[in-house]
């Protein structure tokens, strides 16, 4: 059987594959995990709910709301807030736990279920697994005074505000800045935390009606930010997804800049302050050659994970790094969060350019996008990718040919049989002429 747990906690269509009946029991199950600690030691336990605002959400908060309680858990229910706003008040309110209702950036009928541990970090694949198994197994069921309560998390919005604007360096008087929420998660929040830092602030995306979440909007769609910025004439504009753990940017010229030129900006300006722990940054395999480059001229060196936010995320808290992140925008600051947060990044970026006085396409100048292709082929057995001699020889060849300005990297899919073949170059020519060249000979020599 299929693990249910995927790599960031249960999804699916709601009502299909996420039903209220798993719902409530993945609620039971978790409360006996979470909360063992607290019953072992003669408390009740507590815990936190978000969600987005997606409108199978009601349904599914709701699930999780009475397993919890059912299993004597008390709930305190924040709302819509963004994911790492549930992360940040788990560990604000010592709960036991914390459970996020959120699908991200997928379209609304899908959602998902997130659990974190005590201090608002995510669950190590054992827990996830423990909680899985208590899925065939009797709930608890106490009585009387022991089942939980279920109320409402009356000023989780401020506690989540009021840590935004303390972890800000500095304001953002002078800057006019859109933000685009994708309809999701962060539209009350995010817009009012960039007024309160001092910005003038233009909003779009921020009208959801549980159908709309990330549609046309948001960060997996920039070009209503694009337009947006240009037409304001903003100095910079930043676009969240449907849980906001996300943020990517767009220039005062319309131009995109990622999540790894973000990352450069931000691991540059900490260095300068000397608040880079170890001078080091966190990235996955995924990221653009160029920050490589710009991180090695900085004397910043850049550790390596897999592709995966949890997987930056472990690598953080083994070493004791302070920054860390996605080329999709998921951009983790250890000091201040738990998880990525696209509403801190934004600020962090803001707050950087008003420091310095220059705009966001200066300070994203600082790195160089490499030109970068991935080519995702399909029906292929993920088991001979690395011993293929046939394949081996064309990245082989290719990475001779492109020297120490590209770089080959084949990557099996977590989820599907599939082979992801990325392939950067100092020209967007060589670079879709060798990922074509080499997808060619992985789609002929590993079919199915």
């Amino acid at each position: 059987m299929a693990r249910l747990f995927g790599t960031d906690g249960v999804r699916g269509v709601a009502n299909r594959a996420l039903t209220v009946e798993l719902a409530l029991k993945l609620a039971q199950s978790a409360a006996k995990i979470l909360g063992a600690d607290s019953r072992s030691a003669g408390n009740k336990p507590t815990a936190v709910i978000g969600r987005d605002p997606r409108i199978s959400g009601d349904f599914l908060a709701a699930a999780v709301a009475a397993g919890l309680a059912s299993a004597g858990v008390d709930v305190f229910d924040a709302g819509i807030v963004p994911t790492p706003a549930t992360a940040f008040l788990t560990a604000d309110f010592d709960a036991d736990f914390g459970v996020m209702i959120s699908a991200s950036h997928n379209k609304a009928s899908d959602n998902g279920i997130k659990f974190f541990a005590r201090g608002g970090h995510k669950l190590d694949d054992a827990i996830e697994d423990a909680i899985e198994t208590e899925l065939g197994v009797a709930p608890l069921a106490p009585i009387g005074g022991e089942v939980g309560r279920v109320q409402r998390f009356a000023d989780a919005e401020d506690r989540y505000l009021v840590h935004l604007l303390r972890a800000l360096p500095n304001r953002l008087t002078g800057l006019k800045v859109v933000v685009d929420c994708a309809h999701g998660a962060a539209s009350a929040i995010s817009p009012q935390v960039f007024v309160d830092a001092g910005a003038q602030v233009v909003v779009i995306g921020n009208d959801p009606d549980g159908l709309n979440i990330n549609a046309g909007v948001g960060s997996t769609h920039l070009s209503a930010l694009q337009a947006a910025v240009l037409e304001h004439g903003a100095d910079m504009g930043f676009a969240h997804d449907g849980d906001a753990d996300r943020c990517l940017a767009v220039d005062h010229t319309g131009e995109i800049v990622d999540g790894d030129q973000l990352m450069a900006i931000l691991a540059l300006s900490a260095k300068s302050k000397g608040e880079l722990a170890r001078d080091t940054l966190v990235a996955t395999v995924m990221s653009n050659l160029g920050l490589r480059i710009a991180m090695s001229e900085a004397g910043i060196k850049l550790i390596e994970t897999k592709v995966g936010d949890r997987y930056v995320l472990e690598e953080m808290r083994e070493g004791g790094y302070t920054l860390g992140g996605e080329q999709s925008g998921h951009i983790i600051f250890s000091r201040f969060a738990t998880t990525g947060d696209g509403v801190l990044t934004g600020l962090m970026v803001a707050a950087e350019a008003a420091r310095t006085r220059k705009s966001l396409q200066q300070l994203a100048a600082q790195m160089k996008r490499y030109p970068q292709v991935l080519i995702n082929v399909p029906k292929v057995d993920l088991s001979r990718v690395a011993t293929d001699s046939q394949v081996q020889a064309i990245v082989a060849e290719a990475e001779r040919s492109l020297g120490e300005n590209g770089r080959v990297l084949l990557r099996a899919s977590g989820t599907e049989p599939l082979i992801r073949v990325m392939v950067e170059a100092a020209d967007a020519g060589s670079a879709q002429s060798w990922a074509d060249r080499i997808a060619r000979v992985v789609e002929k020599e590993l079919a199915l």
